[in-house]
Formats: structure tokens, C-alpha cells, sequence
């Protein structure tokens, strides 16, 4: 769908928002159909009940082509940020398109670019993930990952934390990304120290931190000179907004984007970034 188009449902009815998806607006036609005419309330939830389902059964609810982007001057060039959503990003530099962590509930990739490059963060569904992978797969696509990634999906190159080499011509290092607080309830961490990566992409002198699945931790906290910063604030799995701030604060990027947040309210890490004049915090559609 191009911007400024709707989706339309052919059922009896009138315009309706679709609950819990307010940026993907869909008009309600009328049909010839025999259809039993419902009263507004009782149609909205049954479209709402209709979008859960979809969402369960694997097919994703987006409106393509509406998905924000920045554009980052480097030293070697522009940087194009597009921010497709939850925790995927495609990148484009020098040519080359990048991806990190491509989800297939978030876009139809058939009609996006090619993968130069895929960074996988950890094994997760919502990271790791197949179907969106053969979409922008091709045989020349570099996948950059995790050792548990590896154990599933036999192409690429394995990364641990620490770990750092150059991919197409960008250096590329791999840092540790886990829990300090957020278990589940048999005691173990959503995220276990040693599994996932987060990972610093430079572009030309551009250093781009994406964290992954983390929380606040000491590697985080002592970085330097990072430019950009992705950091997750998606509750319970990874940081709050004062994790997110207490992180930011120590390491100072220059631009801040939180990402892969779901329901989190960014505005509270705004209030608490309010007055730092030297961190430029960037909210995008990241849920």
C-alpha cells in the first residue's frame, strides 16, 4: 500500500479505528452480502478479535511503504536508517543493504531490498527468524550471528561476545547483551549472559551501538564514543525507561533511539532526559 492509501475490509459498516493498530487505518464497505448488520461496538471488537488472530495465525498487519527513515551523514558517506519496527532495522551504506534482526510479522519482504547483510541479535522468535530470512536472503547474503543462532541455521559467521571483525567493509563488534534483573519465574534470566549479542557497526568514523536484548549492564554502561545508540525498553523482557536513562547517561551517545519498547511509554524517558542538552533522543515507531 502506498502512504495515504487504506486498507478496506468488505463488510458491512462504517470507518472504524482497528484497536491496537492505530497507525494502519481501513475503511469498512459496504456489500451487497447478506451479512447480519452489527452495531458499531460489537463490529469493531469482532475486527479486533479478526487482527489477533491474524497476528497468532503468522500474517503480518502493515501498510507498506510507510515505515520511517533517518538519513545519518558519515564520514564515508550517507547513512539510511529505516526503522521497520519492534527490533528490526534496514540500514543502506555504500551500496549495501543492511538488516538487523528482520521480523516477518512487520513487513512483506518480497517487496523490500535484498539483504547484503544480516545481524542476528540472539535466538529468539522475534529476532530469529526464518521466514523473513528466506525472503531477504540471496546467495551472496552474509549472515553475522549468534553461536546458539548457529546451531539452527548452518550459514554464517559466528560472532561471540568480545569478538570483532570487518564485514563488507564495515567494522563490526560483538557485545555481550543479557539480564541483570529480569527473570522468569523458575528463576533464570530472559536473556542469559554469554547468549546474545548486541553489536557496534562503524560506518566510516560513525560508530552504531544496537543492543540487542539487554539490560543496563557494566559493558553497556562503559562504552565510548558510540554516535548512535539502540537501546530496548520492552518490559519485562529488557530495560526500563530509568535503566534506559541510567545507561544513556553513562555512555552518552549522541543520538538515542530506544527501540523494540512495545508498550512502554517513551514519554517517560523523555521526562527523565528532559535538559541533557548533549544526548539527542529520537523516538520512532519501534514498537
Amino acid at each position: 500500500m502506498s502512504e495515504g492509501e487504506q486498507l478496506t475490509i468488505l463488510i458491512p459498516g462504517s470507518t472504524l479505528s482497528l484497536a491496537g493498530f492505530p497507525d494502519i487505518p481501513f475503511t469498512v464497505a459496504p456489500t451487497n452480502s447478506n451479512f447480519k448488520l452489527f452495531g458499531e461496538q460489537t463490529m469493531e471488537r469482532i475486527l479486533a478479535a479478526i487482527a489477533s488472530a491474524a497476528l497468532l495465525a503468522g500474517i503480518p498487519l502493515f501498510a507498506q511503504g510507510t515505515f520511517e527513515k533517518d538519513l545519518i551523514k558519515t564520514s564515508a558517506g550517507p547513512l539510511e536508517i529505516t526503522f521497520v519496527g519492534h527490533g528490526t532495522l534496514m540500514m543502506k551504506f555504500a551500496g549495501k543493504t543492511i538488516y538487523i534482526d528482520p521480523y516477518s510479522q512487520l513487513a512483506d519482504y518480497t517487496k523490500l531490498p535484498k539483504a547484503d547483510c544480516v545481524f542476528i541479535t540472539h535466538q529468539h522468535f522475534d529476532h530469529f527468524d526464518g521466514k523473513a530470512l528466506a525472503q531477504i536472503r540471496t546467495d551472496q547474503t552474509i549472515f553475522v550471528l549468534t553461536p546458539a543462532c548457529a546451531k539452527e541455521f548452518k550459514k554464517g559467521i559466528v560472532m561471540k561476545n568480545g569478538e570483532a571483525r570487518d564485514v563488507l567493509g564495515v567494522h563490526v563488534e560483538a557485545l555481550p547483551a543479557y539480564n541483570l534483573v529480569a527473570k522468569r519465574p523458575d528463576g533464570t534470566p530472559f536473556h542469559p549472559q554469554g547468549e546474545g549479542n548486541g553489536y557496534i557497526l562503524t560506518f566510516g568514523k560513525t560508530r552504531v551501538y544496537i543492543a540487542g536484548d539487554t539490560e543496563n549492564t557494566p559493558e553497556m554502561k562503559a562504552l565510548k564514543h558510540i554516535d548512535i545508540a539502540f537501546l530496548p525498553m520492552n518490559l519485562p523482557y529488557t530495560m526500563t525507561p530509568e535503566m534506559v536513562a541510567d545507561a544513556a547517561l553513562a555512555f552518552k551517545p549522541k543520538i538515542l533511539y530506544p527501540y523494540h519498547y512495545g508498550e512502554t511509554d517513551t514519554g517517560k524517558l523523555v521526562a527523565l532526559l528532559r535538559g541533557v542538552h548533549d544526548i539527542d533522543l529520537r523516538i520512532r515507531k519501534m514498537k
